[in-house]
C-alpha cells in the first residue's frame, strides 16, 4: 500500500511539473486593422501604443517612424517584440526572449508569452480606437 502511495505521489509531482511547461506556436499579430480617422501623426499613434503597453507592464520605446520596441520583464522571464504601425493597422512580432523555452525550429514558446501578446494586442486596439478627431 505504501509503494502505491509513493508511486501516486511521484506521478502527481511529474504531472504538476509538466503542466507548468506548456508551450505553443509563437503568436504574432499581423496587420491588425485599426480605424483611425483625422490627421493623426506617427507620434500620436506611438503615444497610444505606449500607453497601452505601459498599462500592462511593457517598456515601449520608439525605434523609428512607424516602429517601436516592446520589452516585458516578468520575474526571470523577458519578452522582446517589434511593433509596427500606421493609420490602417499594426503588427506585433517576436524578436527575442529569456527563460520562455523558445524553440526556433518548432516556432514554439511558453504559452504565457502568447497571453501577454494577446493582452497587448487588445490594449493597443482599445487605445487606438480612443484617438479622437
Amino acid at each position: 500500500m505504501k509503494s502505491l502511495l509513493k508511486v501516486s505521489l511521484m506521478l502527481a509531482i511529474v504531472a504538476a511539473v509538466f503542466a507548468g511547461c506548456r508551450s505553443g506556436t509563437v503568436y504574432n499579430v499581423n496587420n491588425s486593422p485599426v480605424e483611425i480617422g483625422g490627421s493623426y501623426t506617427d507620434d500620436n499613434i506611438y503615444k497610444a501604443i505606449k500607453k497601452a503597453g505601459v498599462g500592462l507592464g511593457w517598456i515601449i520605446s520608439k525605434t523609428g517612424k512607424g516602429e517601436a520596441k516592446g520589452v516585458l520583464n516578468v520575474r526571470s522571464h523577458q519578452a522582446v517584440v517589434k511593433i509596427t504601425y500606421n493609420k490602417k493597422d499594426f503588427s506585433i512580432h517576436y524578436v527575442s526572449s529569456k527563460n520562455l523555452n523558445y524553440n526556433a525550429e518548432k516556432n514554439t514558446i511558453h504559452s504565457n508569452y502568447n497571453g501577454w501578446i494577446q493582452n497587448l494586442e487588445r490594449a493597443i486596439s482599445v487605445q487606438l480606437s480612443m484617438l479622437e478627431n
